[in-house]
């Protein structure tokens, strides 16, 4: 584990970039590197798509959306080394993962009043680090820009198209290739019309993984962060 050692008060790292760029794995890494706790707020989006689609929420109907967006109770666990979502008290880790919530979640994530309570929701969790403990490393598509602009360290990461689709293709058993990279440009440009996924928050270190390992992307982006506390 690096030596990190925030002076004073806590710190947020706060990872932004595209779907596929690895930012869940880099961030988990980075967290458990720094000592921090580590909040998938992706995984809080897929979460209220999953309960919506168990409830027959129509996913194309915004005001549906809106309404029934209020209702589930949420919880993320936020230890880097083992991180969890529930729903309503049920563990749905697995079943955000699914085709289904994977094609639905863009539009879900489009409907404001979703992204007002999420996002205040994300600052719960960010302001409980904070006070009780070194902090949290906070991933998803807009956590520098919006959810926490003040964060001590925002890095955007990021990876050419194929490697993105190559990664996620591994990480859905080998899935196809073709079929994969369409998925990404379609949540791209789905995500962009509400957050700012192939574009970096003002003050943010681009980080481009295309041809690093893992590894080397964490021991980047936890030299960035310390560097940034002890400046």
């Amino acid at each position: 584990m690096s030596q990190y050692k925030p002076s004073g008060h806590g710190v947020v790292v706060a990872i932004d970039g595209p779907s596929g760029s690895g930012k869940s794995s880099t961030s988990r890494g980075v967290a458990a590197d720094l000592g921090l706790r580590y909040l998938d707020t992706g995984a809080q989006y897929r979460a209220l798509t999953w309960w919506m689609i168990e409830h027959g929420v129509d996913v194309d109907d915004a005001a549906a959306i809106a309404s029934a967006s209020l209702w589930p109770r949420l919880e993320s666990g936020t230890d880097p080394e083992a991180p969890t979502i529930t729903v309503d008290g049920r563990r749905v880790d697995a079943e955000i993962r699914g085709q289904a919530v994977t094609d639905a979640v863009s539009r879900v994530a489009g409907v404001q009043t979703v992204r007002n309570r999420l996002i205040e929701l994300q600052r719960e969790y960010i302001r409980a680090a904070l006070a009780e403990g070194p902090g949290v490393v906070a991933e998803g598509r807009d956590i520098a820009a919006v959810v926490w602009p003040v964060a001590d360290t925002k890095i955007y990461l990021t990876a050419d198209q194929a490697v993105r689709a190559a990664r996620r293709g591994a990480e859905n058993g080998g899935a196809d290739l073709i079929k994969t990279q369409a998925d990404l440009a379609r949540r791209d440009a789905e995500d962009a019309l509400t957050t700012r996924p192939l574009d970096a928050a003002p003050g943010a270190v681009v980080v481009d993984g295309t041809h690093l390992s893992l590894a080397d992307v964490i021991a980047r982006i936890v030299e960035i962060a310390t560097e940034a506390v002890r400046s």
